[in-house]
C-alpha cells in the first residue's frame, strides 16, 4: 500500500492520498465534469452532442466566465495530481483558445460547440497519468524553499 502526500493549494500537504484508488476516483470525477461541459446533451436526429460550456457561452458576461471557471478547476485538479508544468500550460492554452473562439459573437458560438477544450484536456491528463509523468509529490505553492546558507565546494 503506497501513499503519497499531495499538496493543497491552501497550505501544507497533511492528508495522505492513496495513489491508485484516489487518483482514479479524481480522474473519474474530472472525466464526468469534462463530459458534462463538452458533450452531455445529444442533438436530436444527429450524432452531435452539446455541453454546458457551449450553452453557457450563449449567455453574455456570466456564462463564459462561469464555464471557464469550471474549466480552470479541472486544471487545478490536474496540478494537484502532479502533472508537469508543460502539460498544465498546454491545458491553459486549450482553455484560452476556447475563450477566444467563444468571444466572437455568432460564429464563435457555433465554433465553440466543435472545439471541446475540456475533453482535450482530459485526454492529455489521462495520457500523462497513465504514462507516469506526474511528480511524486508536488510541494506547496505557498511554501518557499529556503536559500542555501553555505556555498558548494568547488574543485
Amino acid at each position: 500500500m503506497s501513499y503519497q502526500y499531495l499538496s493543497s493549494p491552501y497550505g501544507r500537504a497533511d492528508k495522505p492520498v492513496r495513489c491508485d484508488a484516489q487518483r482514479e476516483a479524481v480522474l473519474a470525477r474530472l472525466e464526468r465534469l469534462s463530459w458534462l461541459l463538452d458533450s452531455a446533451v445529444p442533438v436530436p436526429g444527429t450524432s452531435f452532442r452539446l455541453g454546458a460550456d457551449a450553452v453557457a457561452n450563449l449567455l453574455p458576461g456570466l456564462g463564459p466566465l462561469a464555464s471557464k471557471g469550471v474549466s480552470a478547476w479541472l486544471i487545478l485538479e490536474a496540478w494537484r495530481l502532479g502533472v508537469p508544468r508543460s502539460l498544465l500550460l498546454r491545458m491553459c492554452g486549450n482553455i484560452a483558445l476556447d475563450a477566444a473562439i467563444g468571444a466572437v459573437p455568432v460564429l464563435g458560438w457555433a465554433a465553440d460547440a466543435f472545439f471541446r477544450a475540456n475533453r482535450r484536456n482530459m485526454a492529455l491528463l489521462r495520457a500523462a497519468v497513465s504514462a507516469g509523468t506526474q511528480h511524486p509529490a508536488r510541494p506547496s505553492s505557498l511554501v518557499r524553499p529556503q536559500p542555501r546558507t553555505t556555498r558548494p565546494a568547488t574543485a
